[in-house]
């Protein structure tokens, strides 16, 4: 297992790295919910962040956990590399955090995100780091 907050180079680099992710949550009846997303990860803070849409059935499954929050995972993968973050996620819709999380999608993936006004953040309090990277 990783550091969670202080991850040994190479895990950090790959996570820095263009990587489509995989966003796990589970739906009210247990089931998983597995969808592509973009994923950045600032392990001082020991946090990992998804941006989507308020309408999105991720957000759905993490809103019916209730206020604490809900389990998920994010994961990439490139060839024998790959590595997972667990935490606990939450919704933050504030304008200053949805800025905060573009910018660090925009540096990540090399591009700005579009324009979607009904944007939100998914903020994964990182518990958990696992891989081979």
């Amino acid at each position: 297992m990783a550091d969670v907050r202080n991850p040994a180079p190479g895990y950090l680099a790959f996570w820095r790295e263009r990587h489509v992710c995989t966003l796990t949550t589970l739906r009210p009846d247990g089931t998983p919910h597995v969808v592509p997303v973009g994923v950045t990860y600032e392990p001082e803070a020991g946090v990992a962040r998804v941006i989507t849409g308020k309408g999105t059935r991720k957000v759905a499954n993490i809103l019916a956990a209730g206020p604490e929050g809900a389990r998920v995972a994010v994961c990439q993968m490139h060839k024998a590399r790959w590595a997972t973050l667990e935490g606990v996620a939450t919704i933050r819709s504030e304008p200053e955090a949805v800025a905060d999380a573009e910018s660090r999608y925009a540096e990540r993936y090399e591009r700005t995100p579009r324009l979607n006004p009904e944007r939100i953040v998914i903020e994964i309090a990182v518990d958990r780091a696992l891989g081979n990277a």
